[in-house]
C-alpha cells in the first residue's frame, strides 16, 4: 500500500508569543477530500498557509509524496503539485476570466504557456460554469463568479493536492448547492482536497473524514459524522453549557 499523499507532522507556528498552529500532525490520501474544521481563530488558515508556502513553520515538517515542502516558496510548491483559493477572493481584478486562469497555468506542474495555457484555462472556465464569461474583466463579475474563477485558477495548477479555504463562504442557498455539486464532481475526478469550511452541510456531505482545531491544536480525527458527535467538539463550537 502506497504512503499517504501529503503528511503534517509536529507542526507549528508562532507569531512572537502566539501559537497559531500547535504541534498539529494529519495525513492525506490521495483521492480523499478532508475537511479541516474548527471554531474562528482555531488555526485552521494557519494551518492552509504553512502547506501552501505563504508561511514558513516555526517547528515540524510537511511533506508532498515522501518529499518536504515546508519553508519552500510559494511557488516552488505550487509547481510541486499544491494549488489553493483563498479565504477572501484574490483575483486580479483588471484582467479578464481567462487571463486571471492563464496566470495559474503559467504556475502548473507543466508549465505552460501561449495556446496551451489559453486553452487550458478555457476548458477549466467551461468546467466551474463561466466559459461564455472568459472575456469580462474580473472587475465586472460577481462574487461567485470570482469564486469561480479562483477556482479554476487554481485547477489550472495541474495539482496533485487543492485547497479550498472558505469557498463556499457568502453564497446564498441556491449558489451553495450548486458549488457543493460543483466540488463533488470535481473530488469524483480524482482530486485530492482539504477544506476549511463553516458549512456543516458541506462538510457532511462533501466530506469522508475531518480534522478538528481548536486554539491552534487538533482536538479530533476521524469520520466525519462520529467527529460532529464528539461532546469536545460540540463544546469547542458552541461552549461548554
Amino acid at each position: 500500500m502506497s504512503g499517504p499523499i501529503l503528511e503534517v507532522a509536529s507542526l507549528s507556528k508562532a507569531f512572537g508569543g502566539l501559537v497559531a498552529v500547535n504541534d498539529v500532525s494529519f495525513a492525506l490520501a490521495e483521492g480523499e477530500l478532508l475537511g479541516l474544521i474548527g471554531p474562528n481563530g482555531s488555526g485552521k488558515t494557519t494551518t492552509m498557509n504553512l502547506v501552501s508556502g505563504a508561511l514558513a513553520p516555526t517547528a515540524g515538517e510537511i511533506r508532498l509524496d515522501g518529499a518536504p515542502i515546508s519553508g519552500l516558496s510559494p511557488s516552488v510548491i505550487s509547481r510541486a503539485g499544491v494549488a489553493r483559493t483563498f479565504q477572501l477572493v484574490r483575483v486580479l481584478p483588471g484582467m479578464t476570466a481567462v487571463e486571471n486562469v492563464v496566470a495559474g497555468a503559467v504556475f502548473s506542474r507543466a508549465g505552460l504557456w501561449g495556446v496551451a495555457a489559453e486553452a487550458t484555462a478555457r476548458r477549466l472556465l467551461g468546467r466551474v460554469g463561466l466559459e461564455e464569461r472568459a472575456e469580462l474583466p474580473l472587475s465586472a463579475m460577481t462574487y461567485i463568479d470570482q469564486k469561480r474563477v479562483e477556482l479554476a485558477r487554481a485547477l489550472a495548477a495541474d495539482p496533485r493536492v487543492l485547497l479550498l479555504d472558505e469557498w463556499l463562504a457568502g453564497l446564498n442557498p441556491t449558489e451553495l448547492q450548486t458549488a457543493i455539486e460543483l466540488l463533488k464532481e470535481i473530488h469524483a475526478d480524482g482530486m485530492t482536497i482539504i477544506m476549511v469550511e463553516h458549512v456543516m452541510d458541506a462538510i457532511r456531505s462533501l466530506c469522508d473524514r475531518c480534522v478538528v482545531m481548536n486554539t491552534g491544536a487538533k482536538i479530533a480525527e476521524g469520520d466525519t459524522a462520529a467527529v460532529l458527535a464528539d461532546p469536545h467538539v460540540m463544546a469547542a463550537y458552541l461552549g461548554d453549557e
